[in-house]
């Protein structure tokens, strides 16, 4: 990855001051991260979050009715939880190609929702399913290393703190495989996927959740949306050619790490937050 340079203190202030003005509760209004709080228990937060995460794309006032629909047709079933292990969300999504939203179809939805209908069989919640996945990761990776082997970062095998991200992805790749709306690509930014990862791990948020405190929010990535990627280059603190892609977060991530070096997402609410305003004022 290109090292990155040296912020300047004026950019540094700047983004300081964005981060401070949009992480607030009011930023939940128009966000889907307005949904992190319909639930109260984990068991129901976690999928439902997931779910949220994985149609935020778009236009909000597209995404978000899809999202609220969802939610209320849970609800009626007992909650999100619920309604996915006994298998109403069946009665409520029938195999259609007929679109629920953009390109993704009703039965998209339904490999979704089987999915993750699977994972809360086998355990009691999403992240305790994630972090089992990971301990097992970390500890294959020792014994290969202690047997000689070589570790696989294909395989999510990885040893350490500063990989567990990648055990992360290779969980979302096995157990969502035949899920189309969960990205899986190895290239491609992954936003909805790191998004939701923000939610569960950042602690002391008005706006995000921070459940999952086994996962180090130092190693979270940026959720690359089209607002922070035009704010950051517009603040040169990436290429101005730079894709978005996997190694174009990993690198604006690095950067934003001059800034919080434990808490590199932080910087997500003042570009994103920059980005919808320079947008609506248009």
């Amino acid at each position: 990855m290109e090292n990155a340079l040296t912020i300047p203190p004026q950019t540094k202030q700047l983004l300081i001051s964005l981060a401070q003005k949009y992480e607030v509760e009011a930023f939940t209004q128009e966000d889907p991260s307005q949904f992190l709080r319909w639930y109260s228990s984990p068991a129901d937060i976690e999928p439902a979050c997931f779910i949220a995460a994985m149609l935020s794309f778009g236009n909000r006032k597209q995404f978000i009715p899809k999202i609220r629909q969802i939610f209320e047709l849970a609800d009626k079933a007992g909650g999100m939880a619920l309604w996915l292990k006994s298998g109403r969300y069946k009665c409520d999504f029938e195999q259609s190609d007929r679109k629920f939203y953009r390109f993704y179809s009703y039965s998209d939805m339904l490999d979704l929702f089987s999915a993750l209908a699977q994972i809360l069989q086998e355990h009691s919640t999403l992240g305790e399913a994630i972090n089992e996945f990971c301990a097992s990761c970390i500890n294959d990776a020792k014994t290969d290393v202690s047997n000689g082997t070589h570790n696989s970062v294909a395989t999510g095998k990885t040893g350490n703190n500063s990989n567990i991200l990648l055990s992360v992805l290779h969980f979302f790749q096995l157990r969502f495989a035949i899920a189309s709306i969960v990205p899986k690509g190895k290239i491609s930014a992954n936003k909805r996927i790191f998004m939701f990862l923000r939610w569960m791990v950042r602690q002391n948020s008005p706006v995000d959740l921070g459940l999952w405190t086994w996962f180090p929010q130092s190693e979270l990535i940026i959720p690359l949306d089209v607002h922070v990627l035009q704010e950051a280059k517009k603040l040169e603190l990436i290429p101005p050619t730079a894709p978005a892609s996997f190694k174009t977060a990993q690198l604006l991530t690095v950067r934003l790490k001059q800034i919080w070096p434990q808490d590199p997402c932080k910087g997500d609410f003042a570009l994103f937050g920059l980005g919808i305003d320079v947008t609506e004022n248009v």
